[in-house]
């Protein structure tokens, strides 16, 4: 789960984003003291901030400074100003995007989603060959195989794993991974995707991996380390 800042002192507004933004899995913390943002940045360790420009105390443009002068963490601006050097100012400073207000919530989420796959884990392919639980996986062939032989994967099961091993241990949910794999012109429905980790389970249970994936009902799915414990 991505953990999100949103700077914004519109209470309405921001229980209204924090709501639409948690159904599609996302984190959102917010500010309680305006004076100390930087102090509140560095304690929630966002992976994304979201900042409106017109603020109490300073303006977005000066956390944005100050914000940059740490991290390079992804920033989104969201203002109801569209002039075009405040723009020009956000883009200066280092800001990846701007968003217009009033907005439509799937652009925003749309926004939100390439930003963080270019960022982070999706920013490129790991490499075609991992070592997970005591297997070796060839996502090139498909393959994953161990001391208890080997099982060939469709290429959605591979791509499924592939995703889930890339954060194992985290719980990545049913709407990031249908995402990315109809981003990856893939196709995949809500059902399907159930039929392909049940499969994936199944053919992994052959060489005794199938433990380690699980299901978190209403949340997704994770794999998990051999080392970690696991719920039945």
């Amino acid at each position: 789960m991505f953990k999100l800042l949103l700077i914004e002192d519109d209470s309405s507004l921001f229980d209204e984003i924090q709501d639409r933004l948690s159904q599609w899995s996302f984190d959102v913390a917010g500010i309680s003291n305006f004076s100390h943002v930087m102090e509140e940045f560095i304690s929630v360790k966002p992976d994304l901030v979201i900042i409106d420009i017109q603020l109490p105390k300073f303006d977005g443009f000066h956390w944005c400074r100050m914000i940059r002068s740490q991290s390079n963490v992804p920033i989104i601006f969201l203002s109801s100003r569209d002039h075009p050097t405040d723009m020009v100012m956000s883009m200066q400073l280092g800001a990846d995007d701007f968003v217009q207000k009033p907005f439509h919530f799937e652009i925003l989420i749309a926004k939100i989603q390439a930003i963080l796959r270019r960022t982070y884990n999706y920013n490129s392919e790991p490499s075609s060959q991992r070592k997970w639980c005591g297997a070796t996986l060839d996502f090139e062939q498909n393959m994953v195989s161990n001391e208890l032989g080997s099982v060939e994967l469709t290429k959605n099961e591979s791509f499924i794993l592939r995703l889930l091993i890339h954060q194992k241990n985290k719980i990545v949910s049913r709407d990031d991974l249908m995402n990315r794999l109809w981003d990856d012109k893939r196709f995949i429905s809500d059902n399907t995707l159930t039929v392909n980790v049940n499969r994936l389970r199944k053919r992994l249970d052959e060489i005794g991996l199938g433990q380690y994936i699980q299901t978190k009902v209403g949340q997704g799915y994770l794999a998990l380390d051999e080392e970690k414990n696991y719920d039945s």
